[in-house]
C-alpha cells in the first residue's frame, strides 16, 4: 500500500510561506534559484508540457539550516513552476512523524521531495541530493555502519567534502536534478 499523505500536505505552507520563515540561508537560497537556467531545452519542454496534464502535486520536507536544501529546492521550485505543479512544503522540525516515514539509509536526510495523486498517495520519492552526488554518502554508510568505531567522523567528513566537490562551484549539478525529476514525473504522470 502507497504511503497517503493528504493530512501532511492540507497543513504544508507555500513555497512563498516556507521562504519568508526562513531564518537561516535564505539569502544563498534566493541566490541558486536566481542562478537556474535550463540546460536542455528538451526538459524545458516537457515540464512546461505537464501544464494543465497531470493532477500530480509535490510535498516537499525542508529545513533553513541544510545546506541541501538551500542547493536542491530552489531547482525543484523552478521546475514545478514551469509544470505548473501544486508544491507545499513542511518543516522537518514540526513534522517529524511525516519525515520518519521517508528516511534515508535509516537517518532524517532533506530534502524529500514527494510526487502525490489527488488523494494524497506518495508516487515518487527524490532527494536529498542527486544520485551523482549523493553515491559518496551511500558508500560511506555501507562502509561504516559502526558510529563507534575510531576512523567513523573522519570518513563521514571525507564523503561530506567529495559530495561538496561533487556538487561543484556552479549550476552543474542543477541539470542533474532535472533529469532526475524528469523521470520521476515521467512515470508518476502517467497514473
Amino acid at each position: 500500500m502507497a504511503e497517503n499523505v493528504q493530512e501532511a500536505f492540507a497543513a504544508a505552507m507555500t513555497p512563498q510561506a516556507f521562504i519568508e520563515q526562513m531564518t537561516k540561508n535564505q539569502d544563498v537560497f534566493a541566490a541558486w534559484g536566481n542562478r537556474f537556467a535550463w540546460q536542455n531545452a528538451d526538459d524545458e519542454a516537457f515540464f512546461q508540457g505537464l501544464r494543465g496534464k497531470t493532477d500530480v502535486r509535490c510535498l516537499i520536507i525542508a529545513a533553513d539550516w541544510c545546506g541541501d536544501v538551500v542547493r536542491n529546492v530552489p531547482v525543484v521550485l523552478k521546475v514545478m513552476g514551469a509544470a505548473a505543479i501544486e508544491t507545499r512544503m513542511l518543516i522537518m522540525e514540526q513534522h517529524l512523524d511525516v519525515m520518519d516515514r521517508f528516511l534515508t539509509m535509516g537517518g532524517r536526510s532533506i530534502p524529500v521531495v514527494l510526487f502525490i495523486d489527488p488523494q494524497g498517495d506518495v508516487l515518487a520519492k527524490w532527494g536529498p541530493r542527486p544520485e551523482y552526488i549523493q553515491q559518496p554518502m551511500v558508500k560511506f554508510k555501507q562502509e561504516n555502519p559502526d558510529r563507534s568505531a575510531p576512523t567513523y567522523e573522519e570518513n563521514l567528513k571525507a564523503a561530506r567534502a567529495e559530495i561538496m566537490k561533487r556538487y561543484g562551484e556552479d549550476t552543474g549539478y542543477q541539470g542533474l536534478i532535472v533529469k532526475e525529476l524528469r523521470e520521476l514525473l515521467a512515470g508518476a504522470a502517467s497514473h
